[in-house]
């Protein structure tokens, strides 16, 4: 067997590198990615012709946040003003985190420390909003309003004015939105870093925040003042907002829903056009022929005026007209189903019942709406002790303390913690619900004062005040059915209970 001759003329080599490298780099590509792919073992980390749209950034929230944060604000805003979903969506979320109010109760461990600031926090709360307008619990209202329509809220301690007056806690509360923080400022020292207007120290630990002491939008209500931002010391400030990731600063809770949002309102507002301009053209009269017709660029009636608009009940007459034909409009159907997919996608996005944001209850029955609910009251109890109780409510006790110890309306190195009770849930079966608490206090599984809280209310206050009417019953002699010492579960009198006192 004879061996071909090697060509070597000059150029051979290098056309043939030209020819054949490109396809040996592109196998060798292709064999790398479809590597990665297999090492990857997760569809949704592959790279291929179905995933080239799906860009995704490897950057940190604080970036994103800082990039996006002011835009989603301004945007979720208008759709709280102007649609009616997101509106629904805000309300349900802020009435059943605070209700009304979450309630702290002093708990020291003596009762005549915790009876006097219990009442000290009763004065003080009524009157701890620094604008005057509401007390504690409205101010939390709105602190997590705030929380969840633009992403954050700063809660800050203020001197009072009448500072001077004895008796008196010094601080008042005053609460600044997410625009207050002056994300252009500049650290003090070398040893600080500000990021987002939050300052840092060398250890990465919170020490002050920059805030404008009035809101940078007042400038459209014609105030030429520009606003100044001031170093607040992060003692004096309490940052209200939910942690998705290791971030320093929120975003509005309704982001994932934004662009459904305004969607299905476009949609409604496309279709709602369509539908009047249906209802407007009732019939046009033709001519015979397309010759005959003579139809101009502008449609004019039989007075040869142009119309320039539609109405109900119009007919339309074209030059030449013999014959009339009427408008069709077009079906409607299935456009209720697309409207609760698209509602379903939004509830899902604000976190919240669809049957809630939207008030339809015609899908649901008794069991898959408690079941719902109990999903969504976890997940209400959650941000409650996770979020709103140590980011909110904690910091402004410990203020109201701090003040209660500098005016010397309670011991120096008194220390006083707060046990706080959220407001109760709806009972969706009351009767129900009462016997299983029953159960519970008589198995042991929990307190009659565990239980009591978990209504919102006050353990001690409640056990005072039944004391109070049980003496007040015995005095008069009355015997109710309600009454557990007389009368037992089933409605029979007690056997061994004490005599009522003679009246006579």
């Amino acid at each position: 067997m004879k061996l071909k001759p090697v060509d070597l003329r000059p150029g051979f080599i290098d056309r043939a590198v030209a020819v054949f490298a490109p396809q040996a780099a592109a196998r060798r590509m292709a064999a790398r990615v479809a590597m990665a792919n297999m090492q990857r073992a997760y569809e949704g980390a592959a790279r291929g012709r179905l995933t080239e749209g799906w860009i995704a950034t490897s950057s940190s929230a604080d970036a994103e946040i800082a990039a996006a944060g002011r835009v989603l604000r301004d945007r979720m805003r208008d759709l709280v003003r102007n649609n009616p979903l997101a509106a629904q969506a805000v309300q349900v979320l802020v009435g059943n985190i605070v209700g009304t109010g979450i309630r702290p109760r002093a708990a020291s461990g003596d009762k005549a420390l915790d009876e006097r600031v219990n009442a000290l926090w009763r004065e003080w709360s009524a009157r701890c909003d620094a604008h005057g307008h509401t007390d504690f619990h409205g101010l939390a209202t709105l602190a997590v309003r705030e929380m969840i329509e633009g992403g954050e809220v700063f809660a800050l301690r203020r001197l009072r004015r009448e500072r001077r007056e004895a008796g008196r806690i010094p601080f008042v509360i005053e609460l600044r939105e997410a625009d207050h923080l002056d994300e252009a400022a500049r650290p003090a020292s070398r040893e600080a870093s500000v990021r987002q207007g939050i300052e840092y120290d060398a250890s990465g630990r919170r020490v002050a925040y920059w805030l404008f002491d009035e809101h940078p939008g007042d400038a459209a209500l014609g105030s030429a003042k520009l606003p100044r931002s001031q170093r607040v010391p992060a003692d004096r400030v309490a940052h209200l907002y939910e942690r998705q990731r290791v971030q320093s600063r929120g975003v509005p809770w309704g982001a994932p829903a934004m662009r459904a949002l305004r969607d299905l309102g476009d949609w409604q507002a496309a279709e709602l056009v369509r539908k009047k301009t249906e209802a407007c053209l009732v019939g046009v009269v033709f001519g015979a022929e397309e010759a005959e017709q003579g139809v101009a660029p502008s449609v004019v009636d039989a007075d040869n005026r142009v119309i320039e608009a539609f109405e109900p009940g119009l007919i339309a007459y074209a030059r030449g007209a013999k014959d009339i034909r009427f408008n069709q409009p077009g079906s409607g159907t299935g456009i209720r189903e697309w409207l609760q997919v698209q509602m379903h996608l939004i509830a899902a996005g604000f976190r919240v019942p669809y049957a809630l944001m939207t008030g339809d209850l015609s899908q649901t029955n008794f069991s898959s709406s408690r079941v719902g609910l109990n999903e969504f009251r976890r997940m209400v109890e959650q941000l409650q002790w996770n979020t709103v109780i140590p980011m909110f409510c904690e910091p402004v006790w410990d203020w109201f303390v701090e003040g209660a110890r500098l005016r010397g309306l309670i011991p120096v190195d008194a220390r006083v913690p707060a046990e706080w009770a959220p407001p109760a849930f709806e009972s969706v079966n009351p009767l129900q619900d009462a016997q299983a608490d029953l159960l519970e206090v008589r198995a042991g599984f929990s307190t009659i004062a565990q239980q009591v809280a978990r209504r919102g209310y006050d353990p001690e206050e409640v056990m005072a005040e039944w004391r109070r009417m049980a003496e007040q019953m015995d005095a008069l002699g009355l015997v109710f059915d309600s009454d557990p010492r007389r009368v037992t579960k089933a409605g029979l009198h007690q056997a061994d209970a004490p005599a009522p006192a003679d009246t006579d």
